[in-house]
């Protein structure tokens, strides 16, 4: 059974080599979630402490998807913090383990950031993606608005540069 929890700083700060190997399964399968293969398990352990500070502040909310104690599925959500912004947030880093794929659990996910999202009084949100990706086909699926493609915005974890689309969503 697969449950999804909302992770306070210290339990972000505990879970970051489940965390880690999440990501690295991830890059490993050729998802562009901002890593260049091959990744390290302990730079992505690292790269998941510099974010226990946004979570103590609350700018940075982390929902990890377990299986037993294997961590299989996280996303983010990235408030902003200027004045003007705090309407909005970013939906960063939804990745499903490789293993746990084709069950629904990156739509689940999707909607467990959603719906926190509206209950947090947030409006508008944000996301961009590897255009043509299976994420990007996700994101259409449930009702995200495309707001335009860049092309070369990104490197895929090869380092071939590929276009990224930008979404919004009201929650």
């Amino acid at each position: 059974m697969t449950t999804i929890k909302r992770l306070t700083p210290a339990q972000l700060a505990a879970s970051v080599d489940g965390l880690a190997a999440l990501l690295v399964d991830a890059v490993e399968g050729g998802a562009s979630i901002g890593f260049l293969d091959p990744v390290g398990h302990l730079e992505m352990v690292a790269w998941w402490r510099e974010l226990v500070p946004g979570t103590e502040a609350g700018h940075v909310i982390v929902f990890a998807a377990r299986e037993g104690d294997e961590i299989v599925g996280t996303v983010q959500l990235r408030r902003a913090t200027l004045p003007n912004a705090l309407h909005r947030a970013e939906l960063s880093k939804l990745v499903v383990h490789r293993k746990a794929r084709g069950r629904g659990l990156g739509r689940v996910l999707l909607s467990t950031a959603e719906h926190a999202a509206r209950d947090l009084g947030i409006t508008l949100l944000l996301l961009d993606t590897e255009t043509a990706s299976p994420a990007e086909r996700l994101y259409r699926a449930t009702g995200w608005t495309e707001v335009a493609t860049v092309p070369g915005y990104a490197r895929d974890p090869a380092g071939v540069m590929k276009p990224t689309t930008f979404f919004r969503k009201t929650p």
